[in-house]
């Protein structure tokens, strides 16, 4: 078994370090960002707990072969995840393979497990109700009773932290014990999921998030062509405020700051996985659809706490985090 407890001050360092995962992180809310990474994986089986102290938007695909569980440990404010909204009493879901946004607020804490599909559908067969289960996970929500929910993620941090103790004391390292730690976990899922009061969210994908969601891959794709709000309603028909109203209920903001937040971020990666003899800060904002420089330096500087300049010499240092 491998084991990392990291910490860090930049949500692009703390998305790098999530392995076997392919993630894109954008911090949101403005000020220094706090996070911590605990992470543990057998050879089909990995596990993580994140906890961030800014609003932040989680782009990506899940791992192919996997079958990816998640659960909101502490959400304080409202998360959108495929379009759901998402509280502390659901359990999510993903295939391997899925492509993926999340809009989690303010100190949000996720505690996630990814198995090995092979791994999951052999123990699937010794379940009362397969088929029940299988049609459960076509939806990326399920709603569980929030005692047995509670309780499952209990046990599941308990196995969870367990296992971490248990590697730092020089155990856990031989194969059996690798094999009881993925079994003892994936028992857990199965019996929540075998529940009888377990069902899949009834929710649909929200125009709302359908909005939000479509902006912000147009606003990855093409940064300088970012659509105006008019061109928006022009192209969605939808009204001015349906458009207002779709980015303050799913983030929090207003549609401008949110995509030019997406568009700083955009620059921060690429400042942090690059050097300046390579490119200079103003090419990259350009690409970014910053011309203005001052005013970059200064939007920049609001939501990050630091200039682009101090950002360009730790350009080295992108992926390493401080290990506590």
């Amino acid at each position: 078994m491998l084991q990392s407890v990291l910490r860090f001050q930049d949500v692009h360092e703390h998305a790098a370090a999530i392995s076997p995962w392919n993630l894109h992180y954008a911090q949101i809310s403005a000020g220094k960002v706090e996070s911590s990474l605990l992470q543990l994986s057998t050879p089909r089986c990995h596990v993580f707990r994140e906890r961030i102290n800014q609003r932040v938007v989680q782009q990506g695909e899940a791992p192919r072969e996997q079958v990816c569980f998640a659960f909101p440990v502490a959400a304080p404010g409202k998360a959108h995840v495929q379009g759901r909204e998402v509280d502390e009493h659901c359990m999510l879901f993903l295939q391997g393979g899925d492509e993926f946004m999340c809009h989690l607020p303010i100190d949000t804490d996720l505690f996630a497990i990814t198995f090995d599909r092979a791994l999951f559908e052999a123990q699937l067969e010794h379940t009362a109700s397969p088929e029940r289960i299988v049609a459960l996970m076509k939806q990326p929500v399920v709603k569980v009773a929030s005692q047995d929910l509670h309780a499952c993620r209990e046990r599941l941090l308990n196995i969870f932290y367990w296992a971490m103790l248990s590697i730092e004391d020089g155990h856990g390292q031989h194969p059996q014990h690798e094999q009881e730690l993925e079994l003892s976990l994936l028992a857990e899922l199965l019996a929540l999921l075998s529940a009888p009061d377990c069902g899949a969210s009834r929710q649909i994908s929200t125009i709302r998030s359908y909005i939000v969601d479509k902006l912000h891959r147009q606003t990855m794709n093409d940064a300088i062509n970012v659509p105006s709000i008019f061109e928006v309603c022009e192209q969605m028909q939808v009204s001015r405020r349906t458009v207002q109203n779709s980015f303050q209920t799913v983030t929090e903001t207003t549609p401008r700051n949110y995509l030019r937040c997406v568009r700083l971020n955009g620059v921060r990666r690429a400042l942090m996985s690059t050097s300046a003899e390579q490119i200079t800060i103003g090419d990259i904002a350009s690409r970014w659809g910053f011309f203005h420089l001052s005013h970059f330096a200064e939007d920049y500087r609001a939501l990050f706490c630091e200039l682009p300049s101090q950002t360009i010499r730790r350009s080295h240092a992108f992926g390493r985090a401080a290990t506590s």
